[in-house]
């Protein structure tokens, strides 16, 4: 978006999507974004917390403890069929890079009323775990006996309190032939299966603490953790036994003094939270996502790569901005990306005296001459959308190319807050390629090639839509989003989306996500020298910081995107700020290929 454009309409807030809240919240919560609309936040609600003491008496601990022979031939035959489903679906193949002799299974809560966010939080941490290796992701009530023998590693989501686990998951946890990274509820049920616990693995969990834990220290380095994750508690434990179990990550703020947000000890790593909730730049998911890879593929290389994406460039750019951008970017041996679209559109005339505006590419010789000069320079076209807006629609600002969604209906609210809405009318998978064709031929006739990398306008699209960019190219550039009801029974793709259940997810590294495309990471931002629709100026500096904190993160990618008109004074401030930090920038050609 092209926030110079955006600042004619005084009063118009950023674009938010809306997920509901649990019941403990007062209102459903906003999917943030930043200040020129792409996701910042995934905004994930936690599930509500019951009580900050679990009881190890419950009826329910009790009978799974007194009878698992029942129990766990019972779930037995719905791991088989839980299997079958996930053989169907598109999700489970590791990123470019992923190391082949390694497979993660990923276990997560489907019952009660939060149900929804179980298969959202195994989505999250399916993409994450990609980046490593390959995958299977079921709930963990189908988990059968023996089942994690065929994996190198597993991953286990506890969002619901009290979900009914098989004891033979727990007997198979704590047998310890596999590492297992444990988050969040239930572990409660893994403590009183095995009455030795304490003494075995040198640590004890305690109760949960809503107190205010907003800071995290992970490989020494602090990370965010938002004050709305909070109420929902991080569970304190007590490590008993220091030559046994250790804290690689904890938490302070809280009266209760520091917390370990994440213990380990032995083959078991517990996070005391769902590290998937309320996501913010700089956040202690930047830490989850190091542990999930730790379980992918302990061998992960730990490159420092860089990124950089020029960002908005259609035929209404202007050639000397594009021109000193390149000359800047080739000056310092830096490769980068410019997303295209290939048509302009302002049907509704803003800022022209409502004169409708529209024009090719191929009329606009002097971009197109600049587009060709940056190429030469080291700059790779994606392909942005077609026209970065749709129809004659407020969508939600002005109708423009480069302002408004493309793929995605929204509006602003009473709240100066964009919602967003559904697909647009008439989505389809014919629709959606249509698109893709049309900005093919408008680019073939201005004299460039079909793009093999692809960006959704604002990072926002259908399901349907992602499946046909996935079938035309296999790769994305951007932050995914994703919907509640895609992937029932851990199988994506199968089921029929929700699009009230929204959530979006920024990457720090390499991934093929449950569309199945290989996506390049952007979880950096991007520049925004001026406050305003209620998001706070975003400076060099603050990119910086950012990509500082991603360092935490084995093989993380230090990816922003940046707007030529803005010049080139912040681009050199946030180019050698992560120069400076230790990043090398290389195209992302070489990050694809893993």
């Amino acid at each position: 978006m092209r926030s110079r454009l955006l600042k004619v309409a005084a009063g118009v807030a950023l674009a938010v999507a809306m997920v509901p809240a649990p019941t403990v919240q007062a209102a459903p919560l906003p999917l943030k974004l930043d200040a020129v609309g792409e996701l910042v936040e995934n905004a994930l609600p936690a599930p509500p917390l019951t009580t900050t003491k679990p009881s190890t008496t419950s009826t329910r601990i009790a009978k799974r403890t007194t009878q698992p022979g029942v129990i766990s031939t019972a779930l037995g035959t719905l791991g088989l069929a839980s299997a079958q489903a996930a053989a169907a679906g598109t999700n489970g193949g590791g990123a470019p890079g992923a190391k082949a002799s390694q497979k993660t299974l990923i276990l997560y809560d489907n019952t009660g009323p939060w149900a929804w966010l179980g298969e959202a939080y195994a989505v999250q941490a399916g993409n994450l775990a990609s980046h490593g290796s390959a995958y299977v992701m079921h709930p963990v009530g189908s988990y059968a006996a023996g089942e994690m023998s065929g994996y190198t590693g597993v991953i286990y989501i506890g969002s619901t309190y009290d979900e009914p686990i098989p004891v033979a998951f727990l007997d198979d946890v704590l047998a310890g032939s596999k590492p297992v990274l444990w988050m969040a509820h239930n572990i409660w049920q893994l403590t009183a299966r095995a009455p030795s616990f304490q003494t075995t693995y040198g640590w004890n969990w305690v109760q949960y603490d809503t107190g205010a834990a907003t800071t995290v220290r992970y490989e020494n380095t602090d990370l965010g953790r938002n004050p709305l994750a909070t109420p929902s508690g991080l569970m304190i434990t007590s490590i008993t036994d220091p030559a046994i179990a250790s804290a690689p990550a904890v938490a302070t703020g809280s009266a209760a003094g520091p917390i370990n947000w994440a213990t380990k000890a032995k083959n078991l790593t517990y996070i005391g939270e769902v590290p998937f909730s309320y996501v913010d730049h700089g956040d202690r998911y930047l830490a989850a996502a190091d542990l999930i890879s730790k379980v992918s593929n302990p061998t992960m290389a730990d490159r420092k790569r860089a990124l950089v994406r020029i960002e908005d460039v259609g035929p209404d750019a202007d050639p000397n901005e594009l021109r000193a951008v390149a000359d800047y970017l080739k000056s310092q041996n830096v490769p980068f990306t410019i997303a295209v679209y290939p048509r302009y559109e302002n049907p509704l005339g803003a800022d022209n005296n409502g004169v409708p505006e529209a024009a090719n590419l191929a009329q606009k010789p002097q971009v197109m001459s600049a587009l060709r000069y940056m190429t030469q320079r080291g700059g790779t076209i994606l392909m942005h959308g077609y026209t970065h807006q749709f129809g004659k629609a407020v969508n939600p600002y002005d109708g423009r190319s480069g302002n408004d969604f493309e793929f995605y209906m929204a509006h602003v609210n009473e709240n100066d807050s964009v919602i967003y809405d559904g697909p647009v009318p008439g989505d389809s998978a014919a629709w959606m390629q249509g698109r893709i064709n049309s900005a093919t031929t408008a680019l073939a006739l201005a004299g460039f090639p079909k793009p093999a990398i692809f960006e959704p306008p604002h990072y926002a699209a259908s399901a349907v839509d992602y499946q046909v960019i996935q079938q035309n190219f296999g790769k994305r550039y951007d932050r995914g989003l994703y919907f509640g009801g895609y992937c029932p029974g851990g199988a994506c793709g199968t089921g029929t989306p929700q699009y009230d259940k929204i959530y979006g997810q920024y990457f720090p590294y390499l991934v093929r996500d449950v569309y199945g495309s290989v996506v390049a990471p952007e979880a950096v931002g991007n520049v925004e020298p001026e406050p305003f629709n209620n998001h706070p100026a975003r400076l060099p500096a603050d990119l910086v910081k950012t990509a500082n904190q991603l360092k935490v993160v084995d093989d993380g990618v230090a990816s922003f995107f940046y707007h030529p008109y803005l010049g080139t004074g912040y681009l050199q401030q946030t180019v050698s700020g992560l120069k400076n930090a230790g990043y090398q920038f290389v195209s992302v050609g070489t990050v694809m290929a893993g």
